[in-house]
């Protein structure tokens, strides 16, 4: 006889295909823009289709991919106004943040970060890139985007946040990065932790919104 209590801590079938549907995705499994079955999708991320359904619907209305009925599936390919659109949400969001996170960043935080970025850049300068230099980066990118959103002590944005960055991680699979792109974004990094670090709100802010402004310039291929 069962005890009737409820196991904890065992995800549903549907999270799982969610995650690795976007793996799949990410880690170019499944090219971007591709059209493929479900059948097909069902087979790389080895999850049942009835699931692998659910997630899909959660990802059509994320706006990942169309659902095509009785066709298959489209995978986003991303262009001007994804870019676009990404960086509007990041900046609307971001530049309210990073002035909380500025004057009010725990001091342990801010100093580990600009220590990061330091030992980052002059490993890059010194040696270029490697797979090691490239997942420190997205590291950084998490932990320094991640904390200034944490700021706002909100939930809500902090849930609409990490959906839209599936949306900059798919900017991201058709650039390719090199090393002044890559130095340039660590010592844009390091402008903002550096206005922080002084609790200068107004620079921060400045130099979040000069640091998207170059991003997305490097995303839409244009330095």
């Amino acid at each position: 006889m069962k005890s009737g209590v409820k196991e904890v801590g065992i995800p549903r079938l549907s999270d799982v295909a969610y995650e690795r549907i976007l793996e799949s995705l990410f880690e170019r499994k499944v090219p971007v823009g591709a059209f493929i079955s479900q059948s097909e999708l069902s087979a790389i991320v080895d999850v049942p289709v009835a699931p692998l359904r659910d997630a899909l619907r959660v990802l059509d209305a994320e706006g990942i991919l169309t659902i095509h009925p009785r066709s298959g599936i489209q995978f986003i390919r991303p262009g001007l106004e994804l870019t676009r659109s990404t960086y509007q949400f990041r900046s609307i969001v971001e530049r309210a943040a990073v002035r909380v996170f500025a004057e009010e960043a725990d001091e342990n935080i801010t100093n580990a970060l600009e220590v990061r970025h330091s030992r980052l850049l002059r490993r890059v300068e010194r040696d270029g890139i490697g797979p090691e230099q490239l997942l420190e980066m997205d590291a950084l990118e998490l932990d320094l985007h991640g904390h200034i959103i944490q700021a706002l002590r909100n939930p809500l944005i902090e849930s609409a946040y990490r959906r839209m960055h599936n949306y900059l991680r798919l900017l991201r699979l058709e650039r390719k990065v090199t090393v002044p792109i890559l130095i340039r974004t660590l010592k844009e990094h390091l402008d903002i932790l550096e206005a922080c670090g002084t609790r200068d709100a107004d620079a921060a802010e400045k130099a979040l919104q000069a640091h998207f402004q170059a991003a997305m310039q490097r995303n839409l291929g244009l330095v």
